[in-house]
């Protein structure tokens, strides 16, 4: 299991206020956020929208990833209740994974992000041109 995970969900970081953030490393909620707000998880979620995809297709769609890195990036996908996988019975081994409808779910929630990224890459592109000139220069 990850360090920094639980095996078994708690409600210790829960507060009445929903829109409350809590800080503690050990809330479930910080710790599904940041399993799926990581670069390899993203990634995976939005290539499996609509379809389902091989071990080696994922592999070879997903640039940088290591096989290691693919791998346990789908086992916690699937913990999550995020993606299935299913294996055929056939020689060689097939593998396909797909999302679930949480999985489904999520990737709606992440497409508005990447809509919002787009939206206002230019402004922030120019916010990061605009420090780093301001933190190079001799002061």
């Amino acid at each position: 299991m990850e360090e920094g995970t639980s095996k078994e969900p708690s409600n210790s970081c829960c507060t009445e206020d929903a829109f409350q953030w809590d800080t503690r490393e050990d809330c479930d909620v910080r710790q599904i956020l940041d399993r799926i707000g990581d670069k390899w998880s993203l990634l995976v979620i939005a290539l499996l929208d609509n379809q389902t995809m091989r071990f080696t297709e994922l592999k070879k769609t997903i640039d940088g990833i290591s096989q290691r890195m693919l791998t346990v990036t789908l086992r916690q996908l699937e913990r999550d209740g995020l993606v299935r996988r299913t294996v055929h019975p056939v020689v060689p081994p097939r593998v396909d994974y797909e999302l679930t409808p949480l999985g489904v779910t999520l990737h709606a929630t992440i497409q508005s992000l990447v809509t919002w990224t787009e939206t206002h890459q230019n402004e922030i592109a120019s916010a990061r041109a605009h420090y780093d000139a301001a933190t190079s220069s001799p002061s």
